[in-house]
């Protein structure tokens, strides 16, 4: 089983990989961008300029995260992932602005691009790297489910994706000798860069407004709880995650007649097999006794059926 403090371990290693393989291709694409005067090599170099960054703020998040709870964050500091991952969706934002109003302006200047072969160099070293860098990230989120590492590894993602594009419009324009497609390269860039920054919100978002699990996850986590033959009914079942961490909370109903001796036993044999199913899951469990009904959104009784 995957501890907190491996996790730590792991998220950390993954951002300092992130961190060395930006600084790495910024030296490159700075020199590649100079000697070529490509918009979409510039646009290439924007964006690792932002991916070092926010590589140094997914190690600000991931460091602060993997902090126990204290007196003042008494849920621990999980939600520091999203922030990061906030952070880096605004620098991914501001690179697309800026490179789409710049691949516009190239376009109708009718700029030309320059040594196309350092460039594709460049690109081809840069593909190496980032591929390396992914493979290592993906085994992190295996094992940490980190929101700031996955929004990490979007980018570096989109980088595959970037390089090709600067290969094909050097290419194109040195080689074949079309004219603007260097700049409408840069402009696809800027529009791939904007639609990655969306999706990775979404995920950022859903952590900070405490949304629900998703359906399948909740279901799995009731049926779990049925099989305690001393449960009479589950209702206001509320759950969330903050960062790699899972928080549940709910209201059981048991026989009226137990003590509440009796009754901490059946919460601690329902706590003991929820971890089993769902390790490191944080539980907070509140028994009613059977027919009592409590008002509100929470208030239906979610245990399947007898049989069913």
């Amino acid at each position: 089983m995957n501890t907190p403090d491996n996790s730590a371990v792991l998220n950390r290693s993954a951002a300092f990989a992130s961190i060395t393989v930006a600084l790495l291709l910024v030296g490159l694409k700075t020199w590649a961008a100079w000697s070529t005067g490509s918009t979409a090599m510039l646009g290439s170099l924007a964006d690792t300029v932002l991916d070092l960054i926010a590589s140094v703020a997914t190690l600000a998040g991931v460091w602060v995260a993997a902090q126990p709870a204290d007196k003042h964050h008494r849920f621990g500091h999980g939600k520091a992932e999203a922030l990061a991952a906030l952070f880096q969706i605004v620098l991914i934002s501001i690179s697309a602005l800026t490179l789409a109003f710049r691949a516009i302006e190239q376009f109708f200047a009718g700029a030309r691009t320059e040594a196309a072969g350092d460039g594709i160099l460049v690109s081809v070293i840069a593909m190496a790297a980032t591929l390396g860098l992914l493979a290592w990230q993906r085994h992190v989120i295996a094992k940490t489910n980190s929101l700031a590492i996955s929004t990490d590894h979007v980018h570096y993602q989109s980088d595959l994706l970037l390089n090709l594009a600067v290969i094909g419009a050097l290419a194109l324009d040195q080689y074949v000798g079309i004219s603007g497609s260097d700049p409408l390269f840069g402009l696809a860039i800027a529009l791939w860069l904007g639609w990655g920054a969306w999706r990775a919100s979404q995920e950022a978002i859903t952590q900070l407004m405490d949304r629900e699990w998703p359906e399948d996850k909740r279901k799995k986590f009731i049926e779990v709880m049925a099989r305690h033959p001393e449960l009479r009914g589950v209702h206001d079942l509320r759950t969330r995650t903050s960062g790699n961490q899972d928080f549940v909370q709910f209201h059981v109903w048991v026989d009226p007649d137990m003590t509440i001796q009796q009754a901490h036993r059946v919460m601690d044999e329902i706590e003991i097999k929820l971890l089993a199913e769902f390790p490191g899951v944080e539980i907070l469990i509140h028994p009613d006794p059977e027919g009592h009904v409590d008002t509100g959104i929470g208030a239906k009784d979610l245990m399947p059926p007898v049989g069913a």
